[in-house]
């Protein structure tokens, strides 16, 4: 089922980093709602979703002007000091409409020309190597985050079946290692994956940000204890994979093959 799309024509587009994201001055959402719809998006359990008609991820809106708005904001927010964007917060940056959209990309094209100091891309989608020409230009000022939360494509398809395959990100990760964008992987949430799931990432990243349901989704546990992912574990046989032990035991496993100092927790993997 294809998302239905509802057009806006938002006043602002540049939200003050706050809470998890308090390390950035900015938060920049190209989109409202989210077409992969996740089992455990935290989103699921705020405003954004609970006030909207419509089931989290069979909706998005697109943020008509976007790129105009960017302009203005970003001139204003530069002359104040130093700006940080996270793009993007409550949504991916890498809708499938952004194909036909490029809302994403028009933005991209706006901090080129005025870069902030820092920006990072949190995406799960293949369609970020689209881009990868402008995100060259920030050199050491852009972060690529791809989410990766297990090697498998079973289990990918039990959490999050409208989700870009697993295989596709992998194969990003390769495009953009080749393209010298900076970049890490984020497993968040952790989900099941297979003992070799590290060494799989070895040869294309050197920064790992691990996170889980009970650090991550804001809130400290309670938004994602209300979506029933306890229940599903245990209808999946997979029990052993769901509490707040299951970080330190992925954890574990990342420092025998990366770096410690490269492997990061929840918040501090996403800070600038």
């Amino acid at each position: 089922m294809k998302s239905e799309l509802f057009y806006k024509n938002p006043k602002t587009i540049l939200n003050k980093g706050t809470g998890f994201l308090s390390g950035y001055t900015h938060s920049l959402n190209p989109y409202t709602g989210c077409s992969f719809g996740c089992s455990y998006c935290y989103v699921r359990e705020m405003p954004v979703s609970l006030f909207r008609e419509g089931e989290w991820g069979n909706w998005v809106d697109v943020k008509n002007g976007a790129a105009n708005l960017l302009k203005k904001e970003l001139r204003r927010a530069k002359a104040k000091g130093n700006v940080s964007i996270f793009m993007s917060s409550s949504t991916d940056p890498y809708q499938p409409i952004e194909h036909k959209e490029k809302v994403t990309r028009s933005l991209l094209e706006v901090m080129v020309e005025d870069p902030p100091d820092f920006l990072l891309v949190q995406t799960r989608s293949p369609l970020v190597s689209r881009d990868i020409d402008l995100l060259q230009h920030f050199k050491d000022r852009v972060r690529v985050s791809m989410t990766i939360e297990t090697d498998s494509e079973t289990i990918r398809k039990h959490f999050t079946p409208k989700a870009p395959p697993i295989p596709a990100r992998f194969k990003t990760l390769e495009q953009l290692a080749a393209a010298e964008i900076p970049t890490q992987v984020a497993i968040a949430p952790i989900l099941p994956s297979g003992e070799y799931f590290p060494m799989k990432l070895k040869p294309f990243v050197d920064r790992i940000c691990i996170d889980d349901y009970f650090m991550g989704d804001g809130s400290g546990g309670k938004r994602t204890r209300k979506l029933g992912l306890e229940k599903k574990y245990a209808q999946l046989g997979l029990e052993e994979w769901y509490g707040p032990h299951v970080i330190k035991k992925a954890y574990n496993r990342f420092i025998e093959i990366f770096p410690e100092n490269n492997v990061y927790v929840s918040q501090a993997g996403f800070e600038p």
